[in-house]
């Protein structure tokens, strides 16, 4: 036990101890003020017996006085006494937390320690003081033969062990019908993450077949499915659609955010070659219904690769780097209002010329606020110096470098948000 901390006293009778006759004893609504009133067979041990035999029994013995998150007893303790809560709280854990939805609590009046006192085993779980509380002591020599003799106390206390391992029973069938439930939402998650994958164009390159056009993408989640995404796709046989954007918040709402926003595009750059207003009709389409509340940042575009001319638009999304052999800057956005927030929001386009070698490097948050252990983000700068330096590599080889950067910048970490990028090259002739 750690007696750090912890007062001890006498047990005493109290003048007004007589008045329990009148009180039930078995109501578990009593509060601690009204114990005090009580005789000590409001004691699981000494329930139904009278309270002078056992108040002259127990006179001497010690209480002990916990302050709140201070042990009682720990695992591997060898433990001969038995304990009876007083008053407060306490809780039996496998672990040192003191989550009380993770353990099991100790009422008043319940005994504590029975097991290894009975069975000379040690201790198998922690048990904690949630709030300050007081317990009486029970030596073993006490306990065997002072106590145990008294006609009642054998049965009071064959009845508490009883009743400690129903409720130890009903807290495994529990944790059996969680880990059933947690295993079923978890194969549920690895079939959404398969049609999350499904809906994104993860093979890489993407065109192999053109010679005109490089690209790649790359996207991983920080929980088992993301609310990030990109798309490229071509409408007719030189203009390429991209898209790339990051939903609000992570898991299952993100991705059925993300899905539908994907879905909205598709169908809208189908019918329209203007960025900004495809990003005004779906941002028209994702704030009807949007109960949750949620929104989508993008930067979008239309890319003629025979010309370069590249057209685009912003939706509150983070800058793409333009990329030149050994040099490189973010690309003049125009400002543009969140997705999904406020209908009838209007959207304005930009153009640019990407010349044959030039790149477009589209990213998330993930990648430049992914921090280090002393809390430094990976950076905009960061991620600009890199594509610069490895402008000669394919995408492929680009997008893998700075993905291996971003870990090991954090220590290799787990991701705090999603890590999503997109990049395209104009090919150079031949």
């Amino acid at each position: 036990m750690d007696y750090k901390h912890i007062k001890r006293s006498r047990f005493k009778r109290g003048p007004d101890r007589r008045l329990g006759s009148s009180h039930s004893h078995s109501d578990k609504r009593v509060d601690e003020g009204d114990r005090r009133k009580l005789g000590p067979s409001w004691l699981s041990l000494f329930r139904g017996m009278d309270d002078e035999t056992i108040s002259e029994s127990i006179g001497d013995f010690e209480v002990l006085t916990l302050p709140a998150g201070s042990l009682l007893l720990k695992p591997g303790d060898k433990n001969e006494c038995v304990y009876l809560l007083l008053s407060g709280q306490l809780v039996a854990n496998l672990d040192s937390s003191l989550n009380p939805d993770a353990a099991m609590p100790i009422r008043p009046g319940e005994c504590i320690g029975e097991f290894s006192a009975i069975d000379g085993k040690p201790v198998s779980a922690f048990v904690i003081a949630l709030q300050d509380a007081r317990v009486l002591q029970v030596s073993p020599e006490s306990f065997w033969q002072r106590l145990m003799p008294i006609p009642g106390v054998a049965r009071n206390l064959l009845v508490s062990l009883t009743e400690r391992m129903r409720r130890s029973n009903e807290a495994t069938l529990d944790s059996q019908r969680k880990q059933l439930a947690l295993q079923y939402i978890k194969k549920e998650l690895e079939v959404a993450k398969q049609l999350q994958a499904g809906m994104l164009p993860l093979h890489r390159p993407l065109f192999p077949e053109r010679c005109d056009i490089e690209v790649a993408g790359i996207m991983e989640p920080a929980s088992e499915i993301g609310g990030d995404l990109f798309d490229a796709f071509f409408v007719d046989e030189h203009l390429l659609f991209f898209s790339i954007g990051d939903v609000s918040g992570h898991g299952i709402p993100a991705a059925l955010f993300m899905a539908r926003t994907i879905g909205l595009m598709r169908i809208s750059a189908l019918s329209t070659t203007r960025p900004d207003h495809l990003l005004e009709r779906i941002n028209n389409q994702l704030c009807e219904g949007n109960d949750a509340n949620m929104f989508v940042t993008l930067f979008c575009g239309f890319l003629d690769v025979r010309s370069g001319e590249l057209t685009y638009s912003n939706a509150g999304h983070h800058a793409p780097l333009l990329v030149r052999l050994s040099d490189g800057r973010r690309l003049p956005i125009p400002k543009g209002a969140l997705v999904g927030v406020i209908s009838g929001i209007k959207y304005s386009a930009q153009q640019v010329i990407l010349e044959r070698g030039d790149a477009l490097i589209c990213f998330t948050d993930g990648v430049t606020e992914a921090n280090s252990e002393d809390g430094t983000e990976f950076s905009e700068d960061r991620l600009l110096a890199l594509s610069a330096n490895h402008a000669d590599r394919s995408l492929e080889e680009l997008l893998d470098i700075v993905r291996r950067e971003v870990a090991s910048f954090t220590n290799h970490q787990p991701l705090a948000d999603d890590c999503t990028m997109l990049a395209m090259r104009r090919r150079l002739p031949g």
